[in-house]
């Protein structure tokens, strides 16, 4: 099977390995054909050799839309069928850990995320926990954005929005959409930063929300389209040390925080700043079940459009000699799709 690997930063290859075949699944698991794999920033970070929690060589992919082939003795009777289409929930959980006990299994003490801290679904087949599955009536690009979607959705769930707040989300990526959308139907008004002309066209043409150009005075921006104040939530979801500092400003006193994205070594925040707002700050990480529920209606129910969002696509050959080139701006990359024929 063809299989795209990260041997070190600045460097994938394709190789052919063996496929896992039915006897190899353990009675909850199942055997499932990779469709569809959406590229994200932890790839292309990982890539850069800019990645937490990651260690090389590495088999990427983590957005995955499947198709079941097998399945093990138990996972047969667990409401899944060969077959069956899904997306993949990577987080891999003890589900006994203190975290897991409390309901937070996206923060597992002993978690493991495909593509991250174990392979991943950058091939054509692999095995995984048939509990991991999301069985849904949408199409295999839908599908392989339903994790991206659930990062999003989790952000906004921790910042629990009601509809008075206005929402600043920093950083346009895939990340950055996911999270403005879910807080679009929510909030009072949803604004968005960032320093990518392209990224803020993208957004604009398609009327997503009002966009702020991250280069420009965003707190004089932001003060004209919000009557004089603030943003009561902003959403940082660059990863980037010094958009994350900066971030901080633009709250409103009283207001909220979310790290959607998260950065190597340390961040340095001016305490003056964040105490004298009163500032509740949150990170976020990964998803919850719930959340790839939530997100599996909103896309079901149409709230959500995803389609236009994908500007690029390759087949295994392709990516291996484009990837580079996907890191970098001008290319215009908004999300990028890995298609297995």
């Amino acid at each position: 099977m063809k299989t795209i690997s990260l041997v070190e930063p600045f460097k994938l290859e394709l190789s052919s390995q063996h496929a896992p075949q039915a006897r190899d699944l353990g009675p909850d698991d199942a055997l499932v054909k990779v469709h569809k794999v959406g590229i994200c920033g932890t790839d292309l970070h990982a890539f850069q050799g800019r990645q937490n929690f990651f260690s090389y060589p590495r088999i990427l992919g983590h957005e995955l839309a499947v198709e079941v082939v097998a399945l093990g003795k138990n996972a047969a009777q667990m409401g899944t069928n060969i077959g069956d289409y899904a997306a993949v929930n990577p987080y891999l959980v003890t589900g006994t850990c203190s975290a897991c006990d409390r309901g937070k299994p996206n923060c597992c003490v002993n978690l493991q995320v495909l593509g991250v801290h174990v392979d991943g679904g950058m091939r054509e087949q692999f095995v995984v926990p048939v509990a991991n599955l999301y069985k849904a009536d949408l199409s295999l690009e839908e599908l392989a954005q339903v994790e991206m979607l659930a990062i999003g959705a989790h952000a906004v769930q921790r910042a629990r929005l009601t509809k008075e707040d206005t929402v600043l989300v920093v950083g346009a990526g895939p990340i950055g959409l996911g999270t403005m959308a879910f807080a679009a139907q929510t909030a009072a008004q949803v604004l968005v930063a960032d320093v990518s002309e392209v990224r803020l066209e993208f957004i604009r043409q398609l009327g997503l929300a009002k966009v702020v150009n991250a280069r420009d005075d965003v707190i004089t921006i932001l003060k004209s389209e919000l009557a004089g104040d603030l943003p009561t939530v902003v959403f940082d979801a660059t990863g980037n040390a010094g958009a994350m500092r900066t971030s901080t400003t633009y709250v409103a006193h009283g207001g909220q925080l979310v790290f959607v994205g998260h950065t190597k070594g340390d961040i340095s925040l001016h305490n003056p700043t964040i105490h004298s707002k009163e500032l509740s700050i949150h990170c976020s990480r990964n998803a919850t079940p719930e959340d790839f529920i939530t997100v599996i209606d909103a896309l079901t129910s149409k709230a959500i459009d995803v389609r236009p969002w994908i500007t690029h696509r390759a087949h295994p050959e392709a990516l291996v000699a484009e990837f580079e080139s996907w890191t970098k701006p001008e290319t215009g990359v908004i999300k990028g799709m890995l298609e297995f024929a």
